[in-house]
């Protein structure tokens, strides 16, 4: 894989997915309806999918590519894979609270090396860059040209102060009472995979889910997170979390700085 060309051809077609999707978000209304799981899509859903099905296969036509939003899609099987979730945080979305993400990964031999969030209601772009470092970029966002880029870094955590980010749509019980086994300085919570990216900027030290997700939800978030210097684990044994699995469904996990000491489920 050309690690240059693929940064481009990632960075540019996450911008025009976030612009379809800013489309859809500023109509006064827009339609959404349930899927099979019955969790929520919109136009906004399918229109960005639609420009990044068509970027990657046109760019990499080679490239086995499995997206969310196309079922088929969710049977491939390949060593190397993109994986898309052209909208993460519909219900963010859906809700206007504005923590929704555009997210693309390349896997290769069961991990995310490469990967790209964007918040496009939140003007935050992250991604790694050819070399595999993670970078968070700032606006304005010019299609052909990358602007300010800043490298980041996961923080040097205080395991007797620790700043603990866990989901906004999705926070239980079960959450809680695992996030009570630490020492907790403060907690905020944020949609989608923006959670990954905060711990990867070192605004969060600790990210536990213990709930549903699928590969697509977390690929790109934990191909920034492992290029700021931070790790992503099974809930159960602490050993790396996977791509590739059989349904794309994951286990629950703990995505956090490497100096967090990680307590048992």
């Amino acid at each position: 894989m050309d690690f240059e060309r693929l940064n481009t051809v990632m960075r540019k077609t996450a911008l025009e997915a976030g612009d379809a999707i800013m489309k859809v978000y500023a109509a006064d209304d827009f339609d959404v309806r349930a899927k099979s799981d019955d969790s929520p899509v919109t136009a906004a859903d399918e229109a960005a999918d639609a420009v990044i099905s068509a970027a990657l296969r046109a760019a990499f036509p080679d490239v086995a590519l499995v997206t969310e939003e196309q079922a088929a899609s969710h049977t491939v099987e390949a060593s190397a894979f993109f994986i898309v979730d052209p909208l993460d945080g519909t219900k963010e979305f859906v809700q206007r609270r504005g923590d929704f993400t555009v997210n693309i990964a390349y896997v290769v031999d069961g991990v995310p090396v490469r990967g790209i969030v964007y918040a496009p209601a939140r003007d935050r772009l992250f991604y790694t860059d050819a070399s595999g470092r993670s970078v968070e970029e700032t606006g304005p966002f010019a299609k052909d040209e990358a602007g300010d880029i800043r490298p980041i870094s996961v923080s040097v955590p205080d395991n007797s102060a620790l700043m603990v980010v866990a989901s906004k749509s999705h926070r239980d019980q079960a959450t809680d009472d695992y996030i009570g086994k630490y020492k907790v300085r403060d907690m905020t919570s944020a949609g989608s995979s923006l959670k990954f990216c905060l711990v990867a900027t070192g605004e969060a030290d600790l990210y536990p889910r213990l709930g549903r997700t699928m590969e697509w939800d977390t690929a790109a978030g934990h191909a920034v997170l492992a290029g700021a210097g931070g790790v992503v684990v099974r809930f159960d044994t602490h050993q790396p979390l996977t791509y590739g699995k059989p349904g794309y469904d994951n286990p629950f996990f703990i995505a956090a700085a490497p100096g967090v000491t990680l307590e048992s489920a």
